[in-house]
């Protein structure tokens, strides 16, 4: 299972890549590879602040739907519009062209309830 080191990781199987104030996220291998051929990625909280642990969106596969949980408070600033074309690029390339948004972290102290890369690779066994 493909879990990059330089990432921070929740429960809810969404990467975190923090950079500067801003944060770019997406679901993990393990979830894309859970959830099947993706379908459809719907984020409608652009220019929105969102709480930690709130739905900022959802993904469809063909035989499910997920919502998607914010990792760290902030507003969404950017969503990938690479994937209303081509949502499958979730499946094939989760943690490179397959990112869902960017946001405007709120509370950087937050990024240290994150789960490292050797956590979550415990936690997914």
């Amino acid at each position: 299972m493909n879990v990059p080191s330089n990432l921070k990781y929740t429960k809810d199987h969404e990467w975190v890549k923090v950079e500067g104030e801003t944060a770019t996220i997406g679901i993990t291998h393990f979830a894309q590879s859970e959830l099947g051929d993706i379908v459809y990625v719907d984020v409608d909280t652009l220019d929105e602040t969102v709480e930690k642990d709130e739905v900022f969106g959802s993904v469809e596969a063909v035989k499910t739907v997920s919502d998607l949980f914010m990792p760290l408070t902030g507003e969404v600033i950017e969503f990938n519009e690479l994937l209303e074309d081509e949502p499958e690029k979730v499946n094939s390339d989760p943690y490179g062209d397959g990112w869902m948004i960017k946001i405007s972290i709120a509370d950087a102290s937050q990024i240290d309830n994150l789960l490292s890369p050797e956590a979550y690779k415990e936690l997914i066994g």
